[in-house]
């Protein structure tokens, strides 16, 4: 590492203080514990708040024990002083020894490293463990020096990748910044895609669907009756509001469809509590009821422009209840709240239908061997026109008016 730029590495976000920690991930922001978001000073913001970056979703990860070494996630955090000894920039790094959880799929390069004779694990994870949603990952701050920090981190990662000794570093769901960076030092560039819905400044639902074609719109007018038809009925949960009955009434709806869909959840009742603690003004529960009793939910968190649709789950089956709870409702909440986006998570093609276009997203991945860098940046090359032709007929498949019409 540079001798003119010191780097120090720490295991957990207990050892970073709170208001250090988020004056680089989210600079310009101030975060009461558990208040409302607003900017820090009369300037705006450089960037939109992240609510993932910041050290109250990280710590609370690693509090709960969603994201520790015993799960296979060892923090590495990767961090710069600045020269007054206040904390600079920073990465949230992980060493790792599997590849659950990322959503950045690399199983495939695992395998046939380790069929070369190689050893794929452990790995260095850049990212924010279970939570696939674009956002900084080198922690920059702001102002004067920012791109030399931000390339400090870049290299800091290599090198501290060469000290583990270990096969690659991956950084996962990049701000275009921060992928610059790592590819312009020697980082592999990776594209995928996810559904996310754009708020073209609607007054309502039935505003954005006035820019349907005529059948798409019939259809999620029908489709959104029939969620609620067996008198069911939706509740917006945030802030004061939250209490453990919604967190104990969530989590069992998560860890029942979880198990079914994915085996083993990744989260615990513990994080839970931990975030209603820290920001429940930043997050938002999508809360249906049928009688008398929740039987189905989506954990939203909210961002300045953003609204980020995470986790659902439900202990009765309705037809499009899934929907309306995930994507319809969070839409109502974007509008309402002057939201410009939301971002619904990884995958998913039926979410087209309901408005939510294609979206490029970035990873960078440094390999430490030649032979398999080659390799994987041929694979890369045709990966990418792969994905931007699905891009290019999945958005022509959306369901919005042609300009003919």
């Amino acid at each position: 590492m540079s001798s003119e730029i010191a780097l120090r590495v720490v295991s957990s976000l207990a050892e970073v203080s709170r208001d250090g920690w988020d004056a680089v991930a989210n600079p310009g922001w101030r975060l009461p514990a558990g208040g409302r978001l607003a900017s820090s000073g009369d300037e705006t913001p450089p960037a939109p708040y992240n609510p993932f970056v910041g050290h109250d979703f990280l710590h609370a990860l690693e509090e709960s024990g969603c994201a520790v070494a015993r799960s296979g996630w060892l923090g590495q955090h990767l961090l710069m002083d600045g020269p007054d000894g206040t904390l600079a920039a920073a990465v949230p790094v992980w060493l790792k020894g599997h590849s659950q959880g990322e959503y950045v799929f690399d199983h495939g390069w695992a395998d046939a490293f380790e069929r070369a004779g190689g050893s794929y694990y452990p790995k260095l994870q850049v990212s924010v463990p279970f939570t696939p949603a674009t956002g900084p990952r080198l922690l920059a701050g702001s102002g004067e020096g920012t791109e030399i920090r931000r390339a400090a981190l870049a290299q800091g990662l290599v090198a501290l990748a060469c000290r583990h000794g270990v096969s690659s570093v991956h950084a996962t769901f990049l701000l275009d910044a921060d992928a610059e960076t790592l590819e312009a030092r020697g980082f592999l560039g990776r594209t995928d895609q996810q559904f996310h819905w754009t708020n073209h400044g609607y007054g309502s639902y039935e505003d954005f669907l006035g820019e349907l074609a005529s059948r798409k719109r019939k259809a999620l007018r029908k489709e959104r009756r029939e969620a609620l038809s067996d008198d069911i009925t939706i509740e917006w949960v945030t802030g004061a509001d939250l209490t453990e009955a919604h967190w104990d009434a969530f989590h069992a709806f998560y860890m029942d469809t979880g198990a079914r869909k994915w085996g083993r959840p990744y989260l615990n009742r513990r994080f839970f509590s931990a975030i209603s603690a820290t920001m429940a003004d930043r997050i938002l529960l999508v809360m249906a009821r049928r009688g008398g009793r929740w039987i189905a939910g989506a954990l939203n968190f909210i961002g300045s422009d953003t609204l980020y649709g995470r986790n659902w789950g439900c202990i009765e089956d309705h037809p499009f209840l899934h929907f309306e709870v995930c994507y319809h409702q969070a839409i109502d909440f974007a509008i309402a709240h002057g939201l410009s986006r939301v971002e619904a998570g990884a995958q998913g093609d039926h979410k087209l239908a309901r408005g939510y276009l294609p979206v490029t997203t970035r990873s960078a991945h440094w390999i430490a061997d030649r032979g398999f860098r080659t390799a994987v940046a041929d694979y890369l090359v045709r990966e990418r026109r792969a994905v931007d032709a699905q891009a290019e007929i999945l958005t022509e498949m959306g369901p919005f008016r042609r300009s003919a019409e």
